[in-house]
């Protein structure tokens, strides 16, 4: 076979220039890589939990419930409405930036982490794409400035079967009437507006379920019971009661049927939110055990001296970083518009495990001491486990993957 020897030279040529080009600039920098903007947000929302929330952890740890300064101080410094658009009075900022501040909250307190993650991730979120142009007028400033936002999907029957609900929504001509309890909701004692859903017709199974912007003051609403939780106990998780709860017509969120619809895209979106909190735990739990390790003397020495030490630190290094890398691409991917579904369930269930594993190992790193209150990472280990649980378990999480990667078949 003979080889036109000017072709090959003009190939030669054209790689050698594209491969200067690419030299002189960075195509894709790294998924860590944070702009200057990202970076000064960030660094300030880590000065506020450092400076405001860290003090008061203890105390609402003990206590079960936010400081209500805190809960005033998010929404004064702009973390309540990342997203909003500054015609609603918001920051007009990108979903990556309430990725970080869920990350750099939960770092301190995943209490703190999860409130205004459910606020921003869901409530506001699901406003954003589904409400009409009057709801977002009337509701967003709201959320923005001072009211706080839950998102009501769960009930006793309806954990992973999401679409089980057994609350009922009857038209009644101007409005709507919905009887039922729903479980589990974050932020219910402090929300005054919520997102809930209802079936307008059990028979048409998912087909029925239907969205509703519900305000606390409503006839036939009410805050039931609050969970006494193992983790995140300064974050209120209450039942919400309905009793024959009235609802306009024009509180619809979406169409009518469409439910379905709304809950799931909208928590596709939450799971980068929960993956980022689990990556802020696992962050403060080795940060702490990376302090103490260079603190704490055996045998007249450092314990991180120890080359055990070292490479069980040297893991845990590992796992965040990788955890980390996973929720960013899926941030990054949701502000391109891009398909991201696999990548927040892929998110999610490894920052789980990570938070889990990394927190579980601090407290060893510890020993006794990690085993009792006085000191932090006990408090981590127990935020954790939470992140295998809420918005999908890591099997729903597993079965989404799977389905995406073999074609939904």
């Amino acid at each position: 076979m003979i080889v036109n020897k000017s072709i090959l030279q003009n190939r030669k040529e054209k790689f050698v220039m594209k491969a200067t080009a690419l030299e002189k600039e960075i195509l894709h920098p790294a998924l860590t890589t944070l702009s200057e903007e990202e970076e000064l947000f960030r660094r300030s929302v880590r000065e506020f939990a450092e400076g405001e929330v860290r003090p008061r952890v203890e105390k609402m740890e003990r206590e079960g419930k936010l400081d209500p300064e805190i809960i005033r101080q998010c929404f004064e410094l702009g973390l309540m409405s990342i997203e909003a658009p500054e015609e609603y009075g918001g920051a007009g900022s990108s979903f990556f930036n309430a990725i970080l501040a869920i990350e750099e909250l939960a770092r301190v307190d995943a209490s703190t982490s999860v409130f205004v993650d459910v606020h921003n991730t869901l409530v506001m979120n699901a406003m954003l794409r589904w409400a009409n142009e009057e709801q977002k007028k009337k509701y967003i400033p709201q959320l923005v400035k001072e009211k706080v936002g839950a998102y009501a999907l769960s009930e006793a029957s309806s954990g992973s079967d999401a679409f089980a609900l057994k609350t009922r929504a009857v038209d009644k001509g101007d409005y709507y009437e919905l009887t039922g309890r729903k479980l589990w909701i974050t932020n219910g004692n402090e929300a005054e507006i919520f997102i809930l859903f209802a079936t307008v017709n059990p028979e048409a199974g998912y087909k029925g379920i239907t969205a509703f912007i519900i305000e606390k003051g409503f006839e036939g609403f009410s805050i039931g019971k609050k969970e006494d939780k193992l983790g995140i106990r300064a974050s209120s998780t209450t039942e919400l009661i309905l009793d024959s709860c009235k609802v306009p017509k024009e509180n619809v969120l979406g169409e009518v049927g469409k439910g379905y619809k709304v809950s799931i895209e909208t928590l596709n979106e939450g799971r980068i939110g929960i993956g980022a909190q689990m990556v802020g735990i696992a962050q403060g739990a080795y940060e702490a055990a990376l302090k103490y390790t260079a603190e704490r003397e055996q045998f007249g020495q450092t314990i991180n001296k120890f080359q055990a030490v070292q490479f069980q630190l040297a893991e845990m290094a590992l796992e965040i970083e990788a955890a980390r890398l996973l929720v960013y691409n899926a941030a990054r991917l949701k502000d391109s518009g891009k398909s991201f579904v696999k990548e927040a369930a892929m998110a999610k269930l490894y920052a789980s495990r990570v938070a889990e594993y990394v927190s579980s190992k601090a407290i060893e790193l510890f020993g006794g001491y990690g085993y009792v209150k006085d000191y932090p990472v006990e408090k981590y280990w127990r935020d954790s486990k939470i992140g295998a649980i809420y918005e999908g378990t890591s099997n729903m999480q597993l079965q989404t993957i799977a389905k995406l990667i073999i074609g939904g078949k």
